[in-house]
């Protein structure tokens, strides 16, 4: 262990299906729809060029949704775990409910539905809450300012900082995710090859590709039922 005999570093790699217990929808499981439209009509660059109206409402129920939604028991779990060890967590979710839950370590890979950011100087970046986003909403600098998120066709910014921390993991944790978005699903093929890997999601091992590992522990359930028991079982380790 590269923290000392009682202390690992704890890499948890998580996707939608840790929110969906939340009650956050993952659009890919409802075919990818919104309204009638697919995903990729109001998540592109290309859709925000033609009807930036649209891809802003778009987002504004998506933010309103996560606004109303409370972190649930595998969140909670995630967070009690920095009572023992590091945690450092690393999400393709743009929702905040690893940090309403008490983690302090969060990147997110695909961006912040809390956050927008300007159009003009995409690095200025703001705090908005869960309030709408509307055509108007200006950045100090004068442009629109659009969804702090990554969308389809776009570069993945935050992936460069990930490969670090998932390459000094002792254990990882990869829940709510079939491991099917890439770059991001790349990231577990960077994982030492003595680290310990549980693997919690329904879709679980009915892939095949995993790097080897020391051991990789599957749990084809949700994340509720399997996360706060796996937590409790690493709160002990020593």
């Amino acid at each position: 262990m590269s923290m000392g005999t009682n202390r690992m570093h704890i890499v948890v790699f998580t996707g939608s299906g840790i929110s969906a217990e939340s009650g956050i929808p993952t659009f890919r499981g409802a075919g990818g729809l919104w309204e009638g439209h697919r995903l990729e009509e109001v998540a592109t660059p290309e859709a925000w060029e033609r009807d930036p109206e649209t891809v802003l409402r778009f987002y504004n129920e998506r933010r309103r949704a996560v606004g109303a939604a409370q972190p649930n028991a595998a969140h909670v779990a995630l967070a009690n775990l920095e009572q023992r060890h590091k945690v450092s967590i690393i999400t393709q979710n743009i929702d905040d409910l690893h940090e309403r839950a008490g983690s302090t370590r969060v990147l997110h890979l695909h961006g912040e539905i809390m956050k927008v950011r300007s159009t003009l100087i995409p690095e200025k970046v703001l705090y908005w809450g869960p309030k709408d986003l509307t055509p108007g909403d200006h950045c100090p600098f004068g442009s629109q300012l659009r969804p702090h998120v990554v969308w389809f066709g776009e570069e993945v910014p935050e992936y460069t900082n990930a490969v670090p921390i998932i390459e000094a993991a002792d254990t990882l944790l990869v829940i709510g995710t079939s491991l099917q978005v890439y770059p991001a699903a790349g990231l577990v093929h960077l994982v030492p090859p003595s680290t310990t890997v549980y693997w919690i999601d329904p879709d679980a091992g009915r892939i095949a590709g995993f790097p080897p590992t020391a051991a990789l522990l599957i749990y084809s359930t949700s994340a509720c039922s399997a996360v706060p028991r796996i937590v409790e079982e690493l709160l002990q380790e020593s």
